[in-house]
């Protein structure tokens, strides 16, 4: 066949089978997208008929990438992202921001905060369509398809622009009748005479608390008969009285101040700052612009309220 005379692939066509590869199969591409599995398939069959190659090896348990195939997803990553930095440049992106945004976040900050604000997001915005996912585990934005990480913790990711939306910091703490029955910690020390609640996240080791206090950095062994990776278990332990717990103050600042928990060994903290991160192929994205400004706003303002 005449090169020249060689259809180009669709746009959409593109974008299936990113999710083919992202979600890892056909069926679950297809609930991601809201279509058939039978239609996922068609597409991604006029995608290798359109490019005279087969793209996937399939079996029944699991799909793989050809060579070709793996050609093929680096340029889809880049064809899609000049379409929408075409959209951008042609829409007025801060004014009236339009598409979609993928997010990700860890389960209880995204739940109990992530989530009202891009409620708040999508209702200055209606024509930003939002899509928010939560992990409790390690997420590569590019290979995933995601536009936006929001983290609580350290920014260690060279390879994505982080912009940090708000400080903050873990704390610990305990329910009083706890503390009434095994008494309050005066020092590091004391913690291993203590049962402390456990969350094992993002590939933190667990039983492991890294701490700042006195200017100087603290790992410090603890233990305990309960662990969870799931933060919003392990603080309704603490609050039936189980131990002790490293939690942000994010969760905790309105159970400390009506004293649902004490603030204990004050000295000692963990920095845990929320951060947008995002890829540097996004830093001109006007969409993303707008929706990170809004992000620190609000969370700046919440904050404030904590203080308060």
């Amino acid at each position: 066949m005449n090169r020249s005379s060689r259809h180009l692939p669709l746009p959409e066509d593109l974008r299936v089978f990113l999710t083919v590869l992202r979600q890892g199969g056909f069926a679950a591409a297809a609930q991601e997208l809201g279509l058939s599995p039978a239609y996922v398939s068609k597409r991604i069959r006029v995608l290798e008929e359109t490019l005279h190659t087969r793209l996937l090896h399939r079996t029944s348990r699991r799909i793989a990438l050809t060579d070709d195939g793996e050609r093929t997803r680096r340029w889809a990553l880049r064809i899609l992202d000049d379409f929408m930095q075409l959209d951008d440049e042609l829409s007025d992106a801060h004014d009236h921001p339009s598409g979609t945004l993928h997010v990700c976040s860890s389960f209880g900050f995204g739940r109990n905060h992530v989530a009202p604000a891009l409620s708040e997001l999508a209702k200055r915005y209606p024509e930003l369509e939002l899509r928010l996912d939560l992990f409790d585990r390690t997420v590569d934005l590019v290979a995933e398809g995601f536009d936006l990480e929001i983290r609580v913790g350290e920014h260690t990711s060279p390879q994505h622009i982080g912009r940090r939306l708000v400080r903050n910091q873990r704390v610990l703490c305990a329910a009083p009748s706890y503390l009434a029955e095994r008494g309050t910690p005066s020092c590091l020390a004391d913690l291993d005479a203590h049962d402390c609640l456990m969350i094992k996240e993002r590939g933190n080791a667990l039983g492991v608390w890294q701490l700042r206090g006195h200017e100087q950095e603290h790992n410090v062994r603890v233990q305990g008969r309960l662990s969870s990776n799931h933060g919003e278990v392990a603080l309704q332990w603490a609050l039936d009285g189980r131990g002790i717990l490293l939690r942000s103050l994010w969760d905790v600042q309105s159970l400390l101040s009506v004293g649902h928990l004490v603030h204990v060994l004050v000295a000692y903290s963990q920095p845990a700052d929320v951060w947008a991160l995002y890829p540097s192929r996004l830093a001109q994205s006007g969409k993303l612009r707008v929706c990170v400004e809004f992000l620190q706003t609000h969370f700046e303002k919440r904050w404030r309220q904590f203080e308060s």
